[in-house]
């Protein structure tokens, strides 16, 4: 099935660029040039990922992106005018996927939204799931398959809402429970050596996990190992 992306900005020659990069390698786009009408295409008819710009008028990327996580996990790019660590951890805080900084290449905007499409829909080069589905990790449930992420508790699985992003660093952690990854181990799994990505939004995605874990009693889902980076924790429910 041929994915959809909607292109998010108030820049009609951006739109334009994206737009016509993104349908060479077979994708269907749709367009919106500011956050409402973002939000009402989305509402509409849900589209595979939004690559969403940060600075537009009216409604900004970074309200949109707060309206949609309110409802869902669809994939979010963000692109912005201003490579400003604190926006672009920001972005990832509230649940975006991954970030791009204007000027930009498309051809990088192209990679980066199939990268995130691959780990959503376990496309091409995608990773395998394990050949028992399930991976089971104390209280935690993984399944590769269908991208749940569930906290057992009383026998019953609680369901716990997690981004494309988010879901790919616990899936990699809780596939070799015992290897410590580094942070720079965690950002080839995501998006392949070479993607500039730092180290603090690696921690803004980790941070997100803990919290949304916490939420369900999973306080001890990840563990960080000072200096080298994180692994998976014992996920029995003691309050870190």
């Amino acid at each position: 099935m041929q994915r959809t992306i909607l292109v998010v900005d108030d820049d009609p020659h951006i739109r334009q660029l994206l737009v016509f990069a993104l349908a060479k390698v077979g994708l269907q786009t749709r367009e919106a040039a500011d956050g409402e009408a973002a939000l009402a295409s989305v509402a509409e008819r849900a589209p595979d990922l939004v690559v969403l710009d940060i600075n537009m008028p009216r409604l900004d990327g970074l309200e949109v992106c707060r309206r949609l996580r309110a409802q869902g996990d669809l994939p979010i790019l963000f692109l912005s005018s201003r490579d400003d660590e604190i926006d672009r951890v920001l972005g990832i805080e509230l649940g975006a996927d991954d970030y791009v900084v204007k000027p930009f290449s498309p051809r990088e905007v192209v990679a980066r939204v199939q990268a995130i499409l691959r780990r959503a829909g376990g496309g091409k080069g995608a990773e395998a799931a394990p050949a028992d589905g399930r991976i089971l990790r104390g209280r935690l449930s993984l399944d590769p398959e269908a991208w749940s992420a569930q906290w057992i508790e009383m026998g019953a699985g609680v369901e716990v809402s997690l981004t494309v992003t988010e879901f790919t660093i616990l899936r990699t952690l809780a596939a070799t429970p015992t290897k410590v990854f580094s942070r720079d181990a965690i950002i080839d799994r995501l998006r392949g050596p070479g993607f500039a990505v730092t180290d603090r939004t690696i921690d803004s995605h980790v941070r997100n996990l803990r919290a949304k874990f916490a939420g369900v009693g999973g306080h001890d889902v990840i563990e960080t190992r000072a200096g080298i980076g994180y692994r998976l924790g014992a996920c029995q429910g003691a309050v870190a």
